[in-house]
């Protein structure tokens, strides 16, 4: 193993738990390193769905705009480096090594989560580039989440939707409560939920945030983004590219940067060039394999599945829609199957070997029952993901389109297995 997986794999051993949410810990250690600034201009993203996409879109729209930038996300697909990116490149793993030493020289005795201890290594990376943004995604929640030890020049919220159901609740206005911790009092804030709950609504009165709410002060019709006004008349607007990000994570970042005046020179083109090139992997990412479709998205809950049940429908093909499902059991699977059981012709549930959250095949089918789906629909046996993969792509004619989706750890095997197949290539 490299230095990199060796530290990795010791973080993973060093917490009692996976997760732990709170503050004082990781507070306590930022403060030592004194990264709780990391950088001039800090913005925070948080929401169930779409921060990665605002992220992604805000950091390619800085560096179109020739700012420097520090962008920080998860989870990571292939590898670790994905997570944080300078300049909208990976860092190395020599760097990450030596911010990983750098924090657990600070750490001293204080025992800090994975996920903890990577954020920090984050921060400490970008005030050492000396980037003018940071770009900070919650990892889960918002006010208990490590990146919320920095105080955000501007809050985004994408949506608000039910997941994570363990840790943040089962109801849109506990969570909503817990994702608008990451405002700042009298700090501006975005929101593109075009139905945030009270909940979120309410604290950013109660904080004085100047809010910007989707549909109140910018609008998204179609492709069709506007700011400060209507029709052909709005002080901005932005006839948005076909991309597979979801839009109104786009327009969040347009209205984010515009209100800190950070926008690319050149106005609605420019930011359309800055926007066109943007893609994420696995948000409905189009690849094609030994000459077949593959649609691949990280979705794993209902408004997800929701989401992708919309993009498929808006983008038809002449074939089937076959769908390779591997999902992890904690997850609300027939809210998460169930958008998509008229999108789709035949089923595959499919299993994470190792993966000890995962759900087995046969809860997924028993989820598909439930859904509605006839049993003829649905795959027999227990197939492991990349071994679902290859099947059901050998069946597959040139016109059909197999949707690989239900967690990151599915889009992740996938995604290798493709990447070490010398016929893969980006759609």
């Amino acid at each position: 193993m490299s230095a990199l997986q060796n530290w990795l794999a010791r973080l993973e051993r060093l917490h009692p738990t996976e997760i732990e949410l709170g503050l004082a810990r990781v507070a306590a250690v930022a403060d030592t390193l004194g990264v709780q600034k990391p950088a001039p201009r800090v913005i925070t993203v948080g929401g169930t769905n779409g921060k990665g996409s605002c992220v992604a879109t805000m950091e390619a729209l800085l560096l179109a705009g020739d700012h420097t930038v520090g962008a920080y996300s998860s989870p990571h697909l292939l590898r670790f480096n994905e997570r944080i990116r300078i300049n909208g490149e990976e860092v190395s793993d020599a760097a990450l090594v030596e911010a990983l030493e750098v924090v657990e020289a600070a750490r001293g005795a204080t025992s800090l989560t994975y996920f903890e201890f990577t954020t920090l290594a984050a921060l400490w990376l970008f005030q050492r580039a000396g980037v003018a943004f940071a770009l900070l995604e919650v990892g889960l929640g918002g006010r208990l989440d490590a990146v919320n030890l920095v105080d955000a020049d501007l809050a985004v919220i994408t949506s608000v939707a039910i997941d994570h159901e363990a840790w943040l609740g089962s109801d849109r206005e506990v969570i909503g409560r817990e994702k608008a911790g990451i405002l700042r009092p009298g700090s501006p804030f975005v929101c593109a939920d075009p139905e945030p709950p009270f909940s979120v609504v309410s604290a950013a009165a109660g904080l004085a945030a100047q809010s910007r709410f989707i549909g109140r002060d910018f609008t998204l019709e179609g492709d069709c983004y506007r700011w400060g006004g209507s029709g052909e008349s709005a002080e901005l607007l932005v006839r948005l590219p076909p991309v597979s990000l979801p839009k109104p994570s786009i327009a969040a970042a347009i209205t984010a940067l515009k209100i800190l005046d950070a926008l690319p020179a050149g106005g609605p083109e420019a930011i359309v060039n800055a926007i066109a090139g943007i893609q994420l992997p696995g948000r409905c990412q189009q690849v094609t394999w030994r000459g077949r479709q593959l649609l691949i998205d990280v979705g794993h809950n209902p408004a997800a599945a929701g989401y992708l049940a919309r993009w498929l429908s808006d983008h038809p093909r002449a074939g089937r829609t076959v769908a390779l499902v591997a999902a992890m059991a904690d997850k609300d699977l027939l809210g998460l199957l169930r958008p998509l059981a008229q999108q789709v012709s035949h089923w595959q549930p499919a299993q994470l070997p190792g993966n000890e959250r995962a759900a087995t095949p046969s809860a997924l089918r028993a989820a598909l029952q439930q859904a509605g789906v006839p049993s003829l629909s649905v795959g027999q046996g227990d197939p492991a993901v990349g071994d679902a993969l290859e099947t059901l792509v050998e069946g597959m004619q040139a016109e059909d389109r197999l949707l690989v989706f239900g967690s990151f750890f599915t889009v992740a095997e996938v995604l290798q297995r493709v990447r070490d197949d010398r016929d893969g290539e980006s759609a």
